[in-house]
């Protein structure tokens, strides 16, 4: 594979690249083979492929010293006090890797300064990778290349493309939506739905749950910015990273950028009527 064409990169780029290739490899291999899943106290997901890549991650990552936060360990809070962090999901979208659907990733983000400085997503089905560093611009490997990506110019509601969960779309998300006259809605997994809009391919994804966590969102935060769109929660509120409560409080709104202010006035008229 070859290197992201970004020049000055910070080391680090490469390493997350790196081990986000490997984390893939190992989950496919989990993936079409017989394996158990067991339920974890908050009543999600894990397999074998959860566990693997978590220690490729843990293990190539620690060559660079930072502390790292995964979904897959135990909360350390001496993050808290560090400038830099790693934040990772080894598997983001368990659930459809059990259903066999092909729309999971590793999701690896660092973060300084409580800000994604680096993200990369790596979708091991479709040997795709989406990369971004900040003030470098958002590339994707598909095809064997990299290619720059973009967000869409489109600026008109009803003509944009709206990605959702498969399996957590609420009936108030779904009832938003149609309220917004957006009619073109997808089910995708994962933060793939974040990757899409990066690549052009949808504008928005919409989520008002608050079970959303730091390590399902920051690698995306940095590859959709750097691809020129916009995330923040459902009120328009930056998000930061590396807090001692690692949910997401208020959602989160990923969008193209060109509509994201009318989403969030839409949303904001909502709250007032409730």
């Amino acid at each position: 594979m070859d290197s992201i064409p970004i020049s000055d990169k910070v080391p680090e780029l490469d390493v997350a690249i790196d081990a986000a290739v490997q984390a893939g490899n190992a989950i496919l291999e989990v993936y079409n083979e017989k394996y158990e899943t067991r339920t974890k106290s908050d009543d999600s997901p894990i397999t074998e492929a959860d566990v693997k890549s978590n220690e490729i991650i843990k293990k190539i990552l620690s060559k660079t010293n930072h502390s790292i936060l995964s979904e897959e360990d135990k909360d350390d809070l001496s993050r808290l006090s560090k400038e830099t962090i790693w934040i990772v999901d080894p598997l983001d979208g368990t659930s459809d890797f059990i259903d066999k659907t092909g729309e999971f990733t590793v999701m690896i983000a660092l973060v300084k300064n409580q800000k994604p400085i680096l993200g990369v997503i790596a979708w091991p089905t479709e040997k795709t990778i989406f990369a971004a560093e900040k003030g470098k611009g958002a590339y994707r490997f598909s095809n064997n290349k990299w290619e720059k990506i973009h967000v869409t110019k489109i600026s008109e509601l009803s003509k944009c493309r709206t990605v959702g969960s498969r399996h957590h779309l609420s009936e108030t998300e779904k009832n938003f939506i149609k309220k917004l006259g957006i009619e073109d809605f997808t089910s995708i997994g994962s933060s793939l739905k974040v990757g899409k809009i990066s690549s052009g391919e949808a504008e928005a994804y919409i989520t008002t749950t608050n079970k959303m966590k730091e390590w399902d969102s920051a690698a995306s935060y940095c590859i959709i910015k750097e691809a020129g769109g916009k995330m923040t929660d459902m009120s328009g509120n930056d998000i930061t990273y590396n807090n001692k409560i690692v949910n997401h409080q208020n959602g989160i709104l990923v969008t193209n950028g060109l509509i994201h202010e009318k989403i969030v006035n839409e949303f904001k008229k909502l709250d007032q009527i409730s």
